[in-house]
């Protein structure tokens, strides 16, 4: 029996990080672009600072390139790109609202505020610092599996950081805020990330158990009521967060983060209904019980019952600004003040960019969480999926909760726009989140190591054999 000799041919994929140079320059025209148009829109004038700002943003963002190109080349090449054109964008808002408040300072006499977008910009550095530490110093994001309990106690101190006296203080009535060594942070921005590792390493664990099913009703496999402890738990959290800390945004965020988790984990829709109802329940005694959420159910309500709020502003620009806005520079975003940079900053670029601005911006974070889940899919390990799947879902979270809120869809609930608003701690953890989406996509995406080749007289021998 005669066998003819085969050749195998390994098809190595290509890294795509070429493809990944050319969107990142894109994304850094468009940024700068929309810096110049608001300089000569608002000032007549291409402003003095665009070489400042074209080079931080072009350097900055170069360097994460060569970084992935060297430490992770077969990382996902669209996320990056997603991440600086959002960055870019919201500097250049910022610096929009910054001149519409000197004007109107200037007008009436007053001494105008320091300008946000320098800090912004140095903040944008400190987080791709973050980025290059995590891309350097997790090789492979698996080890992160060893670390679940630590990083949920660390979690966990975050959240309570801001209930130390001395430490916490309040701002806008939430306290979610530390002031340490004369600088103002949100702990819970980092929080979240933790808390998606405790989440992943926790669920691989126990999803065996958590997919046991209990009663039947209704054509769905409900869990076993001794199973109900995690669910149980997270909720009671994420009520003492919205309790303690009046933060309604981050209580819906980690709440929905393990609820998804769970649901992906264990394949079980009995968990979402369970999860459907204690959310169902939570928020309408929290809406019965606590001034601050039923001040933010009675701005959604009835938001122009208060004259000059910031609800019936922001929708009222929102409004003028129609399907095409005004333009960059054209609208009156400084109205809003301060939060026309960071909580209301998608009105602003609903007043001066439409409906249309809208969209492209919304369909830019539709493509991180794209890009994330199909990390997840690709993904070799169950720890990995879930950590992917959770920090995509974080991004899909937040910008329905900010849109949704600044739109009239659902109250109010203080969440930063990811990249966007005005906030250093936010801008650093998402940056970290990225960095940590593409570790884990350059290990999906790496080839595998191929078997060592077997030679035809080996072949040969096996089917005499048979």
């Amino acid at each position: 029996m005669s066998i003819a000799s085969t050749s195998v041919v390994q098809i190595i994929p290509r890294t795509r990080r070429g493809v990944e140079l050319l969107l990142l320059i894109i994304a850094i025209v468009v940024s700068v672009g929309a810096y110049v148009n608001i300089g000569i829109t608002v000032q007549d004038k291409v402003p003095a600072s665009t070489g400042y700002y074209a080079a931080g943003i072009g350097l900055l963002a170069l360097i994460a390139h060569f970084a992935l190109r060297f430490r992770a080349p077969y990382a996902d090449p669209v996320l990056l790109p997603c991440a600086v054109v959002l960055n870019g964008l919201g500097v250049a808002m910022i610096h929009r609202v910054d001149l519409g408040m000197a004007a109107a300072a200037e007008a009436a006499g007053r001494d105008p505020r320091s300008p946000a977008a320098p800090q912004q910009i140095t903040w944008t550095a400190v987080g791709i610092v973050l980025f290059l530490a995590v891309i350097l110093l997790i090789r492979d994001h698996r080890r992160l599996q060893a670390l679940t309990y630590t990083a949920g106690l660390a979690g966990l101190v975050l959240l309570v950081l801001p209930l130390i006296p001395g430490l916490g203080v309040n701002i806008n009535g939430a306290q979610i805020w530390v002031r340490l060594l004369g600088m103002s942070f949100q702990p819970g921005e980092f929080a979240k990330l933790f808390l998606v590792v405790f989440f992943a390493g926790y669920l691989v664990v126990k999803r065996d158990v958590l997919t046991l099913a209990g009663h039947r009703f209704l054509g769905l496999d409900l869990p076993r009521a001794r199973d109900l402890g995690p669910i149980l738990i997270a909720w009671a959290v994420s009520l003492g967060v919205l309790v303690f800390e009046k933060d309604l945004g981050s209580s819906l965020l980690f709440f929905g983060l393990f609820l998804i988790l769970l649901y992906v984990s264990t394949e079980r829709a009995g968990w979402l209904i369970i999860g459907g109802l204690l959310f169902a329940g939570g928020a309408f005694f929290a809406s019965q019980t606590f001034g601050h959420v039923q001040k933010r159910v009675d701005d959604w309500l009835h938001p122009f019952n208060e004259v000059g709020g910031q609800v019936a502003t922001a929708l009222m620009g929102q409004a003028w600004g129609g399907v095409l806005g005004r333009g960059l520079g054209q609208g009156r975003p400084e109205v809003l003040g301060f939060y026309g940079q960071s909580d209301f900053i998608i009105s602003s670029f609903g007043e001066e960019l439409g409906l249309t601005g809208l969209m492209a911006i919304i369909l830019i974070y539709t493509l991180i969480v794209e890009r994330g889940l199909r990390t997840a899919l690709g993904c070799r390990d169950v720890f990995g999926k879930l950590i992917a799947t959770g920090l995509a879902m974080s991004f899909a979270l937040q910008v329905f909760v900010i849109i949704g809120g600044v739109t009239g869809l659902i109250p109010l609930t203080g969440l930063a726009t990811p990249f966007m608003a005005l906030g250093g701690t936010s801008l650093v953890a998402n940056w970290a989140i990225i960095a940590l989406l593409l570790r884990i996509s350059d290990q999906a995406r790496r080839p595998q190591t191929p078997a060592a080749p077997v030679s035809d007289e080996t072949i040969a021998m096996a089917v005499q054999k048979q």
